[in-house]
């Protein structure tokens, strides 16, 4: 039997995350030992990751990253990551130069900077592996390449690497260290090769694996909207972060208000931007008209029951979201960076600028125009009929 490991930051509510079961899910139990190890042994999602599967977090906390009780759990987890193996202290003059570059550039992102010393603080274990994947970019790369034993080594990229805030001296060129490195997109491949050019022969893209017929079985099955709103209902799913630019969108559902159209937009998803986005949407006069909802366990019949998808994102790795509404038939938007165009052709969705104007003139075209969206929700239907498995992309490599 062969044994693989997978290792992933957390297992909070995400696209990558959800990607990282269905592929798990693929493995043949008879066949493969599969193990699972979770940086910051914390999220919700443990919950869907097959009994065969053996944790090897001794102390797992299955609650959500980003409530307000996760986050808690999750300050007190780094906290003993960073003092665990010394770690703080070997990685002080690594996490202060970078620390003082990303103060100059004017980008400073803390996970960034502390991934590092946290794979350093992680356990080790003494078993060898015929494949050892680090599913996530940061503290799994950084992990895999340091402290596990294995025949061959895999990395994913999921995000636009540079974008991101990434760089090779923030990873101590751990990249080189792998056989194979998986890429989501051609554009999350083009944005890394630019970074690593000698990993060229290397580097392979590996589509986030999806499950259609849980998809549209979880659409049925769900509740969905229960308040009495009878208007236009607008949706958007993704984490309330700088990178799916949901204060463009709120932005966007001012002009629509003030040109009388009769919407309600709903964005499912949590993060650390909701503060701020609460202050702008008040600020607007927003608040029965643009609606945080939180995470939900099953954002499926909301998909299903929108009349448009909008997907304005400032860049992505491959979003699975979209996909997602495109398998529920959904008119879409999505804004123009690369990785969302791989997605969509002109027969299937909208494409926007990231800007309030054209993104409310897209959304009014598509609110007044119903032949036009049914027959954007019928080609996105179609378009992922077949969805692509590259799982035999990574058995090769054993």
């Amino acid at each position: 039997m062969k044994k693989i490991l997978f290792v992933i930051n957390t297992l909070g509510r995400g696209g990558a995350e959800a990607a990282l079961i269905q592929l798990i899910k693929r493995f043949d139990p008879d066949e493969y030992r599969i193990d699972l190890y979770v940086i910051l042994s914390q999220g919700e999602l443990i919950e869907r990751i097959p009994g065969n599967v053996v944790l090897l977090n001794k102390n797992y906390d299955n609650s959500s990253v980003l409530s307000g009780e996760g986050k808690k759990a999750l300050k007190k987890k780094i906290i003993k990551l960073l003092f665990s193996n010394a770690s703080i202290i070997k990685n002080f003059f690594y996490i202060a130069g970078n620390g003082i570059k990303m103060v100059f550039s004017g980008k400073v992102l803390p996970d960034k900077l502390l991934w590092k010393a946290l794979s350093d603080g992680s356990e080790t274990f003494d078993d060898e592996y015929d494949l050892a994947v680090a599913y996530i970019e940061g503290a799994s790369a950084y992990y895999v390449a340091d402290y596990v034993k294995a025949r061959k080594k895999a990395a994913f990229i999921h995000v636009n690497y540079s974008e991101a805030g990434y760089n090779r001296k923030l990873d101590k060129n751990k990249y080189l260290n792998f056989d194979k490195i998986f890429t989501v997109s051609e554009d999350v491949k083009e944005s890394f090769m630019k970074v690593y050019p000698e990993c060229a022969d290397r580097t392979d893209v590996f589509e986030n694996i999806i499950d259609r017929d849980e998809i549209i079985n979880k659409a049925n099955d769900g509740i969905g909207f229960e308040d009495d709103y009878n208007g236009k209902r607008i949706v958007t799913v993704g984490r309330l972060t700088a990178q799916k630019a949901i204060d463009v969108s709120v932005e966007a559902c001012r002009k629509l208000i003030e040109k009388g159209e009769n919407i309600r937009w709903y964005v499912l998803g949590e993060g650390e931007l909701r503060g701020t986005l609460e202050a702008l949407i008040d600020k607007y006069g927003l608040k029965d008209s643009f609606i945080l909802t939180g995470v939900k366990d099953n954002p499926y019949p909301y998909i299903k029951q929108c009349d448009i998808y909008v997907h304005a994102s400032r860049y992505e790795g491959k979003s699975i979201a979209i996909r997602e509404a495109m398998i529920l038939g959904r008119p879409i938007i999505v804004s123009d960076c690369k990785s969302n165009l791989e997605q969509v052709s002109n027969d299937d969705a909208l494409v926007t600028t990231l800007d309030p104007d054209d993104l409310s003139g897209k959304i009014m075209t598509l609110l007044h125009d119903e032949k036009l969206c049914e027959k954007l929700g019928s080609n996105a239907e179609k378009r992922y009929l077949d969805i692509n498995d590259d799982t035999y992309k990574l058995l090769k490599l054993i």
